[in-house]
């Protein structure tokens, strides 16, 4: 995600290392620069050009007050503050405060409408504690309605379709009366796309709005369409006049040019990032948040907020009694990397701690990563992983041959655990005197 761009700013940024001060002509040369950074990450020239113009007026402003500061750090710190207003300024709500909330939501067919639908639902039904129902008002797409039905039993929510029925605003209208009757708190109602925008497309959705008076209308878009999607959202918006973007693949866009150009095209926030097919993978758009994923700064705060979805309190307290008897096993093991998982995409992730987003790119990293290991871990017998110190040379082998391993490699992974055990066991000793120790939920020591 902003790979491209962030290489780009880097180069940029680096051109005044050697300066002591900031100038006319190192800060033209670095705002062209810059420019052509935006440019390439598909950002279209009269946005980027406005952009530059405004980081070059605070750069010259400045550049006599903040002497003490470094060309390159003021610099990027102009630019910091210009991504996040041009991405919004501060994040926003979604609106589901009637009863019940509706919301509506567009887009072109294959943008992931469908896939956003449930992640929406599972968002609001687990971290917002609201009753949810989906309505299936696709009634093109061969297998849109089933599809919906299986992304709403995965998340567990429930469905309202008719399956012969071909009017979207009837089946929209008659689902809102039965949530109502089973007192929902929030219906989503998922409608047809088409492969482009043509007058039938836009007609059938503004009827649905019209008739369904949503709390909220959402577009969703492809962001890997890069300016064709900034295009889309501004022909949706001059129609239904919708309240925010979704993003979707943005962990497959290595431009981000839509997420900078929409705000700036169509007035209207982005109000959700999605990446991937899995359920878990919505987070709420936060500008300043995005703004140093982009600079290459992380995101720290989301990584914390999506360690502590998923804490686990009582499992905390019973792995720290473990750790501090330098009792540390491999069923502890596997458990910390399910949680691991549990928690998104593993590059995503890495990215998000402060100058880790650089490397992380350039590391082959997907969410198959522990699968070794966890093929080594489950080869071993019960005995086995709750008492490493019984696994002698005829059991490696063993392992070895299960795993579809080398001996050595076991022998490896062993030593590697062993160094991470007794690195826990001294961290839990050095802090027995301060009060209760917080595990992180990534195991420390191993690579």
């Amino acid at each position: 995600m902003f790979s491209n761009l962030q290489d780009n700013l880097d180069a940029a940024f680096k051109n005044l290392s050697g300066d002591g001060k900031l100038t006319e002509i190192n800060v033209a040369t670095s705002v062209k620069a810059i420019r052509r950074a935006l440019v390439d990450a598909d950002v279209n020239y009269k946005i980027a050009k406005s952009f530059t113009d405004k980081v070059k007026e605070e750069a010259l402003g400045k550049r006599n007050v903040l002497k003490s500061v470094r060309p390159g750090d003021l610099m990027v710190k102009i630019v910091q503050d210009e991504l996040v207003e041009l991405m919004g300024g501060q994040s926003v709500g979604i609106n589901i405060k009637a009863n019940p909330g509706i919301v509506l939501i567009a887009g072109l067919q294959g943008s992931g409408k469908t896939t956003f639908t449930g992640k929406l639902s599972r968002h609001l039904k687990n971290k917002r504690n609201k009753k949810v129902m989906v309505i299936a008002c696709d009634v093109y797409r061969p297998a849109a309605i089933n599809q919906l039905a299986v992304v709403a039993e995965q998340v567990g929510v429930d469905i309202y379709k008719e399956m012969d029925n071909k009017n979207p605003v009837e089946i929209a209208l008659n689902g809102i009366a039965e949530a109502k009757k089973g007192k929902y708190d929030v219906v989503i109602v998922d409608t047809a796309g088409r492969l482009a925008v043509d007058e039938e497309m836009m007609t059938e959705i503004a009827a649905v709005k019209e008739a369904i008076q949503p709390t909220e209308t959402l577009f969703v878009v492809d962001s890997m369409t890069g300016q064709d999607a900034v295009n889309t959202a501004k022909a949706f918006n001059d129609r239904i006049n919708y309240d925010g973007v979704v993003l979707t693949k943005l962990d497959g866009d290595t431009r981000g040019g839509a997420a900078l150009s929409i705000k700036y095209t169509v007035g209207k926030p982005i109000k959700f990032i999605s990446m991937g097919e899995k359920m878990d993978t919505l987070d709420i758009f936060h500008p300043d948040r995005m703004a140093q994923r982009i600079l290459g700064m992380g995101d720290i705060i989301s990584l914390v907020e999506k360690a502590q979805e998923d804490f686990d309190e009582k499992e905390a307290k019973r792995l720290e009694k473990k750790i501090r008897k330098n009792q540390f096993d491999f069923n502890d093991f596997l458990k910390q990397l399910a949680q691991i998982r549990k928690m998104g995409n593993l590059k995503s992730l890495i990215g998000m701690i402060p100058g880790m987003g650089k490397i992380a790119k350039d590391i082959d990293i997907d969410d198959n990563a522990f699968n070794k290991i966890e093929a080594i871990i489950l080869s071993m017998t019960p005995e086995e992983r709750g008492n490493p110190g019984v696994i002698n040379g005829s059991r490696k082998k063993r392992i070895a041959k299960g795993s579809g391993n080398r001996v050595e490699e076991i022998n490896q992974f062993l030593r590697q655990f062993e160094q991470m055990r007794k690195m826990m066991f001294q961290m839990s000793k050095m802090q027995a005197g301060g009060g209760n120790m917080r595990m992180p939920n990534i195991p420390r020591g191993f690579r």
